[in-house]
């Protein structure tokens, strides 16, 4: 197989996303974010790297790191939870509050031990909140005497979800609301629910449970849960943990973005093979990943919301040619590929080819790749594995193994699956 003009795998994090060829660093794709962010490290752990510093995001399976990093790339959200991880100073009921009680996901002593009393009562910590709109609550849990925590975003009527933290298990669940469940080492669970409010949201809360859709009962004064890294952000899905250390309108993790790579002399205007592995995380907009010119042509994958199909588009200034895909592939990592060429586009995906359509006129000048369409819309937010962009047309069987799953075990870690 040809050798790659471009390849961009998660090497280095720094002040760019860095691409192992060419060497010279033509690839490299410039990154920008302001001020800090966090990631999980290759041990697992929750860790922060400081501004303008790109992320290698290590994936969890289980619990436990599984496969190489991805690049990982969001847009703009605010942590409104004040004190996500000091909570003696949110209002409790019935409860005994200790911050610094155990080690949390970031690996310092700065969990917090919730026990309720003996009261028969609702035991709970609760925050009042006007939000509108689509709102996501989560936070990490781990058992410690009992095993159930209940989540609740109320907003005049119940949005509730119970989570079993012995197993990862979630059990009962109010219609109106959705609820994921990640499993974090050591014991840690990542519980997230998510709402959308009718008018505002009045409180949320964080609550024990002795069993699955309890909200009251006796405590023995000595078992609870411990709890970390509270997060309440406008949003349909979770980002990254951003703390909040008492900032009462809230903590912002500015928009990241990663463009630029290539010039003019990389490309062949007239064939060539785009390749990507990546995974979306924002799923109600579309989303685009293109190699562009500068008036607005070029090649692109594009991702539609609501986990409905990709697909790939050949855009030049008379003609627009799409291949779709529709089979709800947009949760997981998918290896793709666009080859052109010889008056045909042909789209790869995992290894099969979808399909192939006719082309009539060539680029004029692409000279970028960049994390958005070719008008410079629709920009992707999600975790990106590899990259690489060939100059020549490659035949069916090196598409093929290029797009293929190397191993049982590869395929399995791609779709973030645990093999039993």
């Amino acid at each position: 197989m040809a050798k790659p003009k471009i390849a961009l795998v998660p090497s280095a994090q720094g002040s760019k996303f860095y691409s192992v060829l060419p060497s010279s660093g033509v690839g490299d794709f410039t990154f920008s974010r302001s001020g800090s962010a966090t990631r999980i490290n290759s041990q697992g752990l929750i860790e922060t790297v400081g501004s303008g510093v790109s992320r290698l995001n290590y994936p969890m399976i289980d619990g436990v790191v599984s496969g190489c990093p991805h690049h990982i790339l969001e847009p703009q959200r605010t942590n409104i939870f004040p004190y996500s991880s000091a909570f003696i100073n949110i209002n409790d009921f019935s409860l005994t509050v200790t911050d610094n009680a155990s080690i949390s996901p970031e690996g310092s002593n700065n969990a917090t031990s919730i026990i309720p009393n003996v009261s028969n009562t609702i035991h709970y910590l609760s925050l009042s909140n006007n939000s509108t709109g689509t709102v996501t609550f989560s936070i990490y849990a781990k058992a410690n005497g009992y095993n159930y925590l209940f989540l609740h975003l109320y907003d005049g009527s119940n949005g509730r979800a119970w989570f079993n933290l012995e197993n990862g298990v979630i059990e009962t669940t109010d219609s109106s609301i959705s609820a994921n469940i990640e499993k974090m080492p050591n014991g840690w669970y990542r519980c997230i629910i998510t709402r959308v409010l009718s008018g505002n949201l009045i409180q949320a809360d964080i609550a024990v449970s002795n069993s699955d859709n309890t909200t009251s009962f006796s405590g023995d004064g000595t078992s609870g849960i411990y709890i970390y890294g509270a997060q309440l952000e406008q949003g349909s899905y979770p980002t990254s943990y951003i703390p909040n250390y008492g900032t009462a309108l809230g903590v912002t993790r500015s928009v990241e973005t990663a463009n630029g790579s290539g010039d003019v002399d990389t490309f062949n205007d007239s064939e060539g093979v785009f390749f990507l592995e990546a995974k979306t995380n924002q799923p109600n907009f579309f989303q685009s990943i293109s190699i562009k010119d500068s008036v607005g042509n070029g090649l692109a994958f594009k991702f539609r919301p609501n986990n409905t199909s990709i697909w790939a588009r050949y855009k030049t200034s008379t003609e627009q040619k799409d291949i779709y895909y529709y089979n709800n592939v947009n949760d997981n990592y998918n290896k793709l590929a666009i080859v052109y060429g010889n008056g045909s586009i042909s789209f790869y995906i995992n290894g099969f080819l979808i399909g192939s359509n006719t082309i009539t006129t060539n680029f004029s000048n692409l000279n970028e790749i960049i994390f958005k369409d070719v008008n410079l819309s629709e920009i992707f937010y999600g975790n990106i594995k590899q990259i690489q962009y060939y100059n020549s047309e490659l035949v069916d069987s090196e598409l093929e193994t290029l797009t293929s799953w190397v191993s049982f075990q590869d395929m399995a870690e791609g779709q973030l699956y645990s093999i039993q």
